[in-house]
């Protein structure tokens, strides 16, 4: 619980207002670094040293296993005025998740507070004092719901303690409901407004001497009655996001980057930008490296009076550069690459049973490959960061998913002491997983500190996004299954093959990581006596970074549309089928199944339950009529995926034209996550992920010649109008026991879309697509 004005000021004075309708999370990049193992060049020697000394301590899971860990203190997160409005202060980066309303509802509900009475503000970037704020891997609430009713429950024991010390009279007999402390016996009573100054010069209670709620007395939670705290802003323009910053005496800055990864400039002529009215400096930045892991690309940098001049200038530059290793990239020829790689045998993963004595043996054999493009997050407000940097201090702003990714890189780039850097968190217009690498909020600072330290916006064109990200992998995935007599497999082998986002942290690495291949691959729940899956090797030639759903998109899409394949060749219902290969409902330990990664996740808490699967599958087919006749041209398709420790299920009912063109007409997606802490925001995700699940399907690729992006906005890079969205019916299947764990919301229901599309695409048509986005192949 703060009482303490300077602190609350900042708060006030800092933190943006508002948050955006969309979504996403991802992978923590620095739960991966602490992955990677081989990749031991990303560890310094001290890091090696301190590693080595914890290697018999017991593995963390969860929230314990992230850097800096969770904090409870409701000193840190609660203050309450002497007025009763309760400022809840939400560590995590809203994106459009509603997270800033979902940990406020917590803290109201186990303190007792009257919802019309809580404020929420952002917290600046400092893991220290807030515990991790990574806002990715779909872990907010799945991390922190406990922490936070914790929070809120220490918070209340603290003002009746208090109004039980004033009134000389102990503290059990003291209540504090509905933003009212009372004692029934004296019929005396208090606001919390009147308690918190007292209550806050308590020490806080011991963790253990906390009693929470019993969740049938929740008020708020579960209970999906609370909008976003911050609609109203959001919805009349006053929400602040990253581009929105605005400092006194601020300058301008767009950057031209090297078109190719790891290229640089070779000779540059900015005479005629010089001339454009408004330019302030013209200035080379040096390129991280490959692996440049967050930092900048480099190129030359452009700070003017104003963003208009800044572009002007940019386009007047006469740059020469040199393209460096990954010149030739084209994509076309690498998908052969790939191709080529996994038809071959490849590093083995996950073995179980005899799979070659099995296909031998099988009577029938089928053997198919998938492929998906290159992806970006394209999110709706690109990267954009505020910075000054002046006597030894830097300040930023940033619609960042990273705050601590962010300081660290600005403490490695402008070489200051750790406490002299400060990055402040905006409100972010999406960000898909494109937020959490921080290149953006150097670039910015950079520019600052060329021009002498005033306040510089750097903004990224959304050109510019598209054309220099951090982008999806490529993938071709090449399954092969022996059937037996009832077209059932004996016998599964799959063979996944991309790049890496190692690459990114580590020179040339050519597999993918343990969390990659925990997503969708290894932990593949299907009930085959013989599973053989394999690695074969991948280069990169871009930046691999994370995208909502990460490596669950490419193995999904594979596993699921196979599976219907399977079934056409059975003769069976593709969902019955389906059914089928999961098997009868059974606890799978991941670790067993060579999954060593669960998310991050305790196996024990967090088997693999196929039971909570089938039934996503069911509750999906049922709520769109699954088995019902369907018309000419109109077909119903099916996926179900785990994912993020999450079920999700889709079912898809599409139409498609004479000329080839395909139209959603009707979604249905499941998803069982366990206790769901704001329903309202649970259902808001899926219908979001149903609409991404849609572009990546039917629309959005990126394509590279001679290493550069070929897709420069959303007319060549397009994701999903809005004339285009289907109904989207969502069916939660809540968990009443808040003890359970909680699954991932975020970015559970974007893999089963893509393939749930194409199945029901094959129903309407015949014809079979293996390879995304579905655009205009059946018109060919």
């Amino acid at each position: 619980m703060i009482h303490d004005a300077k602190l609350m000021a900042e708060l006030a004075a800092e933190t943006p207002k508002a948050a955006v309708p969309a979504v996403l999370a991802n992978v923590s990049r620095r739960a991966v670094l602490g992955g990677l193992g081989a990749f031991a060049l990303a560890l310094s020697l001290r890091e090696r040293a301190e590693a080595e000394e914890k290697k018999d301590e017991p593995k963390k899971f969860g929230a314990d296993g992230m850097p800096n860990g969770w904090k409870d203190d409701p000193k840190v997160f609660v203050a309450i005025a002497p007025d009763g409005t309760v400022t809840v202060t939400n560590h995590r980066s809203e994106m459009g998740q509603g997270v800033r309303t979902s940990v406020a509802l917590v803290v109201a509900d186990e303190l007792e507070a009257e919802w019309s009475k809580v404020k929420v503000v952002q917290a600046w970037g400092e893991e220290t004092r807030f515990g991790n704020q990574d806002t990715d891997g779909s872990r907010s609430l799945r991390h922190f719901f406990q922490h936070f009713r914790h929070v809120g429950a220490a918070a209340r024991l603290m003002l009746r303690e208090a109004a039980a010390k004033q009134w000389g009279v102990p503290v059990s007999e003291v209540t504090a409901e509905k933003h009212v402390v009372a004692h029934a016996k004296s019929k005396r009573q208090m606001g919390y407004g009147e308690a918190a100054a007292a209550a806050a010069a308590l020490p806080v209670p011991a963790r253990e001497s906390v009693a929470l709620k019993d969740p049938k007395a929740f008020r708020y939670i579960g209970k999906g009655e609370i909008g976003l705290i911050d609609n109203r802003d959001i919805t009349t323009g006053k929400a602040i996001y990253g581009l929105d910053t605005r400092l006194d005496g601020m300058l301008y800055a767009l950057i031209a980057r090297p078109p190719v990864y790891g290229g640089k400039v070779a000779s540059l002529d900015d005479s005629e930008a010089k001339k454009v009215p408004g330019v302030v400096k013209i200035f080379q930045i040096e390129g991280a490296p490959i692996p440049s892991e967050f930092m900048p690309l480099g190129g030359v940098a452009v700070v003017a009076k104003n963003t208009w001049a800044a572009m002007k200038a940019r386009d007047a530059l006469k740059i020469t550069w040199d393209d460096g290793p990954n010149a030739g990239y084209d994509t076309d020829a690498f998908r052969g690459e790939l191709e080529k790689a996994a038809r071959a045998p490849g590093k083995v993963v996950r073995n179980q049973g005899d799979v070659d004595g099995a296909l031998a043996k099988a009577k029938k054999r089928l053997t198919a490959e998938y492929f998906v493009p290159h992806l970006v997050q394209a999110p709706m407000e690109p990267p954009a960061a505020v910075a000054f940097v002046k006597d030894g201090v830097c300040e930023a702003w940033a619609c960042t998913q990273g705050p601590q990714a962010a300081h660290d890189r600005l403490v490695k780039a402008l070489k200051l002491p750790a406490d002299k850097v400060k990055v402040n968190v905006t409100l972010l217009g999406g960000g898909f997983g494109r937020k959490s690498k921080p290149d953006y909020v150097v670039e910015a600072a950079l520019c600052s500190q060329a021009v002498g330290g005033a306040p510089v916006k750097l903004t990224w064109t959304r050109e510019d996004d598209i054309h220099h990200g951090y982008y999806h992998t490529i993938s071709v995935e090449h399954v092969e299954a022996g059937l037996d007599e009832k077209g059932m497999p004996v016998a599964w082998l799959h063979r996944s093959t991309a790049p890496t986002i190692g690459s990114i942290f580590a020179p040339d690495p050519k597999h993918e990581l343990p969390f990659e291949l925990g997503m969708g691959l290894v932990n593949t729940p299907f009930n085959v006596p013989n599973i053989r899956l394999e690695n074969p090797e991948a280069a990169a030639h871009v930046r691999i970074g994370w995208f909502r759903s990460v490596s669950n998109i490419p193995h999904a899409f594979a596993i699921q549309s196979f599976v219907a394949e399977l079934a056409h060749e059975a003769g069976r219902d593709p969902k019955d089928y389906l059914l089928d290969l999961i098997g009868p409902d059974r606890k799978i330990d991941p670790t067993e199944i060579g999954d060593v990664w669960n998310y991050g996740e305790d196996p024990k808490r967090y088997p693999i339950e196929t039971g909570r699967l089938r039934r996503v599958i069911e509750a999906a087919a049922g709520g769109i009529g699954w088995g019902r006749k369907m018309e000419k041209g109109r077909g119903l398709g099916i996926a179900g995926h785990y994912s993020f420790v999450t079920y999700t299920a889709v079912a898809a009912e599409v139409a498609v034209s004479d000329k080839g063109q395909v139209a959603v007409k009707r979604v249905h997606i499941a998803v069982d996550c366990g206790p769901q802490v704001n329903p309202e925001r649970v259902r808001s995700q899926m219908e979001g992920a149903v609409v991404m699940g849609m572009g990546l399907a039917l629309t959005s690729e990126i394509t590279f010649k001679q290493g550069r992006a070929q897709q420069n906005n959303f007319d060549g890079y397009e994701i999903v109008r809005i004339d285009a969205a289907p109904e989207v019916h969502v069916h939660l299947l809540p968990n009443p026991d808040y003890r359970a764990p909680l699954g991932g919301v975020g970015e559970p229901g974007v893999p089963p879309v893509a393939p749930a599309i194409a199945n029901a695409v094959f129903a309407a048509t015949g014809r079979r697509i293996r390879e995304l986005p579905i655009r205009d192949k059946l018109s060919a």
